[in-house]
């Protein structure tokens, strides 16, 4: 059974750049046709889309974030990462990675807590 732990600072300072890693195991990111995707939760509001990277390296963004996200991988450690630039207090949420099924988010990471604050 696949898993999925994110890892990164819990505190970023505003105008900084956010870089979380996501580590899966029991499954490889290449494998056809996974999509291991990056969603957040700001306090008291939604989830949100941020963007994945597919299994063939391919990546995918949201539009409101899409000049801010980068999304990359380490085949050799099997591991994914998200890095968010330019970052506010408004960038404050849990960050989740998972992996994506044929349009469902099947598997996910338990969340890691990003705070912006100076």
């Amino acid at each position: 059974q696949v898993q999925l732990q994110e890892s990164g600072p819990g505190l970023v300072k505003p105008s900084q750049t956010l870089s979380l890693t996501c580590t899966v195991s029991g499954g490889s990111i290449t494998t056809n046709y996974y999509y291991w995707s990056w969603i957040r939760q700001p306090p008291g509001k939604g989830l949100e889309w941020m963007g994945a990277i597919a299994y063939s390296g391919s990546t995918y963004y949201s539009p409101s974030l899409k000049s801010r996200t980068s999304i990359s991988r380490d085949t050799s450690k099997n591991q994914f990462t998200l890095q968010l630039s330019s970052v506010t207090p408004e960038d404050t949420a849990v960050y989740y990675c998972a992996r994506v099924d044929a349009g469902v988010f099947g598997s996910w990471g338990q969340g890691t807590q990003v705070t912006v604050s100076s």
